[in-house]
């Protein structure tokens, strides 16, 4: 279910327009959208400070950054499947909006995303109330724009949170480096890394970390990027590698994961460094069977899911690489990478 998040204004408006500061008093619940995929497993809405889900026990991903940076695009990526193109047309908001993410007990977060043009400092808003309950800050830059003016708000803004929540993972997202070359992208990362620490290290707050990233919409970036900022709010995760680290070390297998299939987003992997080749496999691969299943895999009157527990698949490459899928708990499946066909037996 979604709701409208009132009138978005277009992302082309003329930056000049002077941008008003909205309070919590104009957060409320707007009428009924059917705009978010049912399927996703998320529900999207206006933040209503006072409804139930603002409460619950639950991680919570706040999602920040200046206008047009391409967090909308981002969300819609990667818990709408949206194709990146179809991002282009997308409207920005101008309220806050929050979406429940609810795929698995271990998939089991909120998401807060904050239009660039809104000043969340203004004094009508609560916003230590904001970061108490945070899990994870993601701030996204553009990387092909001016991020100076980002950085400053970058810096206001990770400062601010620490002071009500020290315990809060402060994660940004180097955006839309798509359109940079391989020279360029290190050298962006570099100096926006430099600078931010920089930053830091002159309030005084050294001790504050920042992890980077550099993301785009248009590979599977975006994906590892989000796996990352997932697996550290997962308490399991030490558990869960272990298990798979014992899995592989008994069964020659060369990698293996535990996927959510909704998100394509890792939930845990074992101790190997991951390569992204495989992991741009993996993700194809459950788009293969995703896509497969949704065919072949509903009877006939359409009831019922494409993929339950008893959902296998196995694709052989011309490299002698043996890819294996298996649902392990509701949408979660293990997918493995098998070096040699042999083993896949």
């Amino acid at each position: 279910m979604s709701q409208v998040l009132g009138k978005p204004q277009p992302e082309d408006e003329d930056d000049d327009e002077e941008d008003e500061l909205v309070g919590l008093a104009d957060y409320g619940d707007g009428p009924d959208s059917s705009d978010a995929d049912p399927d996703s497993g998320a529900e999207e809405g206006v933040l209503d400070f006072s409804d139930p889900f603002s409460t619950e026990v639950k991680p919570r991903i706040l999602l920040m950054g200046l206008r047009r940076s391409g967090k909308s695009s981002i969300q819609k990526v990667v818990f709408h499947k949206m194709s990146p193109n179809e991002t282009l047309f997308l409207e920005s908001t101008n309220k806050i909006c929050r979406e429940d993410v609810s795929n698995s007990s271990f998939v089991n977060f909120q998401i807060w995303d904050f239009p660039g043009q809104i000043d969340f400092f203004d004094p009508t808003f609560d916003y230590e109330m904001i970061f108490r309950g945070t899990g994870a800050l993601i701030f996204v830059i553009d990387s092909q724009d001016d991020y100076m003016e980002a950085l400053a708000r970058l810096h206001l803004t990770v400062t601010r949170a620490y002071k009500v929540n020290t315990d809060i993972n402060f994660e940004v997202f180097i955006h839309k480096v798509d359109g940079l070359s391989d020279d360029h992208k290190i050298e962006t990362q570099r100096d926006i890394h430099q600078r931010a620490n920089d930053d830091l290290a002159d309030a005084g707050l050294e001790k504050i970390h920042l992890s980077f990233y550099l993301t785009s919409i248009y590979d599977h970036s975006i994906f590892e990027a989000f796996s990352k900022v997932v697996q550290k709010l997962i308490p399991q995760l030490p558990t869960l590698e272990n298990l798979l680290n014992i899995f592989i070390s008994n069964s020659g297998i060369e990698k293996a994961f535990l996927f959510d299939v909704v998100s394509k987003i890792y939930i845990a992997t074992d101790s190997t460094p991951v390569d992204m080749q495989t992991y741009e496999l993996c993700c194809d691969m459950i788009d293969v069977v995703i896509d497969i299943s949704c065919i072949y895999g509903l009877k006939e009157d359409g009831a019922g899911t494409p993929y339950d527990k008893e959902s296998t698949a196995i694709i052989k490459l011309n490299n002698t690489t043996v890819l294996y899928l298996k649902e392990t708990d509701n949408c979660f499946y293990c997918l493995l990478n098998v070096g040699d066909q042999q083993h896949a037996s």
